[in-house]
């Protein structure tokens, strides 16, 4: 094992290398970067300018007008070294995978605050969403597991697995739509606020009040996320159950009249949550990755995924090469603990043996 976790961390650098060559060689072919950006907002400038002077003098202006005639050519080239992209490609790639080693992402072209301050500062609502609808879903699934279990083939167990199916094919977004039209002042009910994480005099508020009013703005979006996580965990709690209940040991405790919650907590519970508590990482990866991006846009949240997408449509590249590296590292980092994990908890699986 410890052989397959030295490869797994040399591979990370690997594996960064090679997201971000490939993000960096498609953002190359990709029209409206910023140069491009600001040279037609130059050009727009210019134009109203112009229009501005000729319905003032009621003249037409000459052709000799440089709006007319486009951009000077040393204002393109002064536009194209602020932003970097007077050098050719791979030098830049080269000068961005050195910086990018040592967390080091340049500043913003847009604000010119450092991207790495921005990041940090963003980071802990995105780790705050992720993090509290995944302690949601297994506060949710872990008993609704259980109780599948002991009720298979019920009429319980029927009816929630279609709930808990149903709440999966449900993209995240469109519970959010719901929950905003029907809590958040949509059409019907006013009782959460639609965005923002905190409220006005937020800075004034006692420490409790504090908690209370970020629990009260991150409700709407940690319910958003937990929904579509709950079929997997559910399912794998259930599985579990059933096959630990159908061992010797459980057999034995039945034989010697243990009760049924004696045997359920006492016994089965701690062999059966091995393999959901392992899998925390897992699923924490695909709360932060899978919806959090499109829950922080909708509801205002001011993380690392709104930031990202800001980036993309202004075409801020410090800022999204930064958000990508960061969010690749996290997903790297967190699969390889959820391997650790996996192989803690029951010495039995061996990643290094099954990849040979």
């Amino acid at each position: 094992m410890k052989l397959y976790v030295l490869k797994r961390l040399l591979l990370i650098p690997l594996t960064l290398l090679l997201i971000m060559a490939l993000n960096f060689a498609l953002v190359q072919m990709a029209p409206g970067g910023p140069v491009e950006r600001m040279m037609l907002r130059a050009a727009n400038t210019e134009s109203a300018m112009a229009n501005r002077i000729s319905g003032t003098t009621g003249e037409t202006l000459q052709s000799d007008y440089q709006g007319a005639q486009g951009l000077d050519e040393q204002f393109i080239q002064e536009l194209k070294k602020q932003f970097g992209f007077d050098k050719p490609p791979l030098q830049r790639f080269a000068l961005m995978v050195r910086n990018y080693a040592v967390f080091d992402f340049g500043q913003s072209f847009y604000t010119n605050e450092p991207v790495t301050g921005l990041i940090i500062s963003k980071l802990p609502v995105s780790i705050a969403l992720g993090a509290g609808s995944t302690l949601l879903i297994y506060l949710i699934a872990i008993p609704l597991g259980i109780a599948k279990a002991v009720k298979n083939g019920s009429r319980f167990d029927r009816y929630s697995s279609l709930a808990v199916v149903t709440a999966y094919a449900v993209p995240s977004f469109l519970v959010a739509i719901f929950l905003i039209t029907i809590f958040a002042g949509g059409s019907y009910l006013s009782w959460f606020p639609l965005r923002g994480l905190t409220s006005y005099g937020f800075d004034e508020m006692p420490l409790w009040g504090k908690v209370k009013d970020v629990l009260w703005h991150m409700a709407l979006p940690v319910i958003s996320l937990t929904m579509g996580g709950l079929a997997s965990l559910t399912m794998l709690t259930k599985n579990s159950f059933l096959e630990e209940m159908n061992k010797a040991y459980v057999l034995t405790a039945r034989a010697k009249g243990a009760s049924q919650p004696r045997i359920l907590l006492g016994h089965i519970f701690r062999n059966a949550m091995l393999i959901v508590i392992a899998g925390f990482p897992a699923v924490l990866v695909g709360m932060l990755f899978t919806g959090s991006v499109l829950i922080e846009v909708m509801f205002s949240l001011d993380g690392i995924g709104l930031l990202g997408f800001t980036a993309v449509t202004t075409r801020d590249y410090p800022v999204m090469f930064g958000t990508l590296y960061i969010f690749t590292l996290i997903g790297l980092v967190l699969n390889l603990v959820s391997d650790i994990i996996y192989h803690l908890v029951d010495p039995r699986i061996d990643f290094s043996e099954a990849r040979r």
